[in-house]
């Protein structure tokens, strides 16, 4: 991990996690190819061995709509009995603020003593999403009312209630966001309509191209998802002349296919 934690204060825009539940090293970089030089540098600085898997594209969700929903947390067992009913708003929040949970519930409504576990839940709920379990963003969550039993209710109970009432709000109008890249790619005149046709058959939209003296810098946005392997398929266009700088513009909603709707419309290049 040492070696880990010395690349990431190198690099910025590098950075790593350990999965809770299967052990494995995350790798987080800026695309395919920032990914395979930290990869190369473990390797041959620090003479690591290491499994590396396939790059997986860093998806986020957020709502497109706003939804409210009713939700009510009852159960009763031998010995015990579990009481909680959260009604909240939830909908898109501006782009690149944050989520935000508002709770402001007077006491003979919900008590104070519950709140903790209400905040839990929803940000539960947004740890991970209902259409691939990506990190939900930028979304505004307002708890409107609620009841709660003297003895039943606790904060645990209104934890379970405010989880699932957003889930229900969010599997009614969670889209799928994808990092969209800011691509600059320099190539020879002979072969830069090549290159912007193949930029544009990635979903790619050409921002600029200028003039360099024997060579075009052309300039896009294109989907991460289709950038996977796009080193090779550059040399082959070019004769191994060309070349491509790739750097992160934002995120943005992903098409919807035809036959899958929570698939990018784009299949990923191997």
């Amino acid at each position: 991990m040492s070696a880990l934690a010395e690349l990431a204060e190198q690099d910025q825009s590098f950075d790593y996690s350990i999965h809770q539940e299967s052990g494995q090293t995350i790798l987080k970089g800026m695309g395919e190819l920032h990914l395979d030089v930290i990869v190369d540098r473990l390797k041959r600085a620090y003479k690591i061995d290491m499994n590396v898997g396939a790059p997986q594209v860093a998806y986020r969700e957020t709502m497109n709509r706003s939804v409210t929903k009713d939700y009510t947390h009852k159960k009763i067992s031998s010995d015990t009995a579990q009481f909680a009913r959260i009604s909240l708003s939830a909908g898109p929040n501006e782009r690149g603020s944050g989520s935000m949970f508002v709770l402001n519930l007077s006491e003979d409504v919900i008590p104070a003593r519950f709140m903790h576990g209400i905040k839990k839940g929803l940000e539960s709920a947004t740890s991970a999403g209902v259409l691939g379990g990506f990190p939900v963003v930028n979304i505004r969550v307002e708890v409107l009312s609620g009841a709660y039993h003297e003895t039943d209710s606790s904060a645990d109970a209104f934890e379970i209630a405010a989880r699932a009432a957003l889930r229900e709000a969010l599997a009614e109008a969670s889209v799928l966001l994808e990092p969209v890249m800011k691509v600059e790619v320099s190539a020879p005149w002979d072969c830069i309509e090549r290159v912007i046709g193949d930029l544009r058959s990635r979903r790619g939209e050409i921002v600029s191209r200028d003039a360099r003296g024997e060579t075009v810098a052309v300039t896009a946005l294109v989907p991460l998802a289709t950038m996977f392997g796009y080193v090779n398929v550059l040399r082959s266009a070019s004769g191994g002349r060309a070349t491509y700088t790739m750097e992160f513009d934002r995120y943005a909603e992903v098409p919807r296919s035809d036959d899958d709707p929570f698939r990018p419309a784009a299949a990923m290049r191997a």
